[in-house]
């Protein structure tokens, strides 16, 4: 443990932004740096949303938690979702698992690799819980992750569990994205779900996406966009729960959450859950 401590703080990069700090930022959290609330700042000059963006996907990945416990999911495996310190308390999404399972109790695990991010969760969240952990894991080596030695034991294997696959920003290669999602077919048990959300420029007008190219490469470089017809290729061959592939305030809204609402495309991000057999 004090060998990994090390290294995690050895990669801990402060003067770049991250995806998940970002997250974190826009909720209000303490778990970001001046790199984080400098590219919210940078991004709402070019078009004021930045932040209610970050709260669409947020509010997103609170709902699917909350469909897929209200249909009797009761694991949950987290990928890249950063944790966000700055939610409300009792609105975590393993807080909403629970709420919604009216009286069973779920199992979550956090994957992240963001060093802030890892501790600032095993900090606040593990030492009051039994039931989440929070492991380390990059979705670039989908391997190491499902042979974690915390998720073969901590789960149960035998019954279905829900993976929200949330960081598929690093995902550059479409190839090996399709090896991730054939991955976690192959081991997780029947009647199991992947949830994924992916970023676009889709819904950006032309005349302003060579700038917003431009701001991407300095801020968040090898950050993967994707149109919807490359998200629906990699969505090939799998059953989607309605309403399918669809901006993430779409997504089974409620009436309650109320970002990017009138305008889903101002997202930025497409969402999606699916059915494993």
């Amino acid at each position: 443990m004090r060998q990994r401590a090390i290294r995690n703080l050895a990669k801990l990069e402060m003067t770049q932004a991250r995806v998940t700090r970002i997250l974190d930022a826009a909720a209000g959290g303490k778990n970001n740096f001046v790199a984080d609330r400098d590219v919210i700042s940078r991004y709402d000059q070019a078009a004021p949303i930045t932040t209610t963006a970050a709260r669409a996907v947020l509010q997103y990945l609170r709902r699917v938690v909350r469909h897929l416990a209200s249909e009797g999911v009761d694991q949950f495996v987290i990928v890249g979702s950063g944790v966000p310190s700055g939610l409300p308390p009792g609105r975590q999404l393993h807080d909403v698992a629970r709420n919604a399972l009216n009286g069973s109790v779920p199992r979550v695990v956090y994957v992240e690799n963001d060093p802030m991010v890892l501790a600032g969760a095993r900090a606040t969240i593990e030492p009051i819980t039994d039931l989440v952990r929070v492991v380390e894991g990059d979705v670039r080596e989908i391997d190491e992750i499902l042979d974690d030695r915390v998720l073969q034991t901590f789960l149960d294997w035998d019954r279905p569990m829900a993976v929200l696959l949330l960081s598929t920003h690093s995902l550059n290669d479409d190839e090996y994205f399709h090896y991730v999602i054939k991955r976690i077919r192959q081991v997780v048990p029947e009647r199991s779900y992947l949830s994924m959300m992916q970023t676009t420029f889709d819904a950006i007008p032309a005349e302003l996406l060579p700038a917003i190219h431009d701001l991407l490469a300095m801020t968040l470089p090898g950050h993967a966009i994707r149109t919807r017809e490359e998200v629906e290729a990699l969505l090939d061959g799998l059953v989607l729960v309605d309403p399918g592939l669809v901006w993430v305030p779409e997504w089974r809204p409620d009436g309650h959450d109320d970002a990017c609402a009138e305008q889903p495309s101002a997202s930025g991000n497409y969402g999606a859950v699916a059915r494993l057999p």
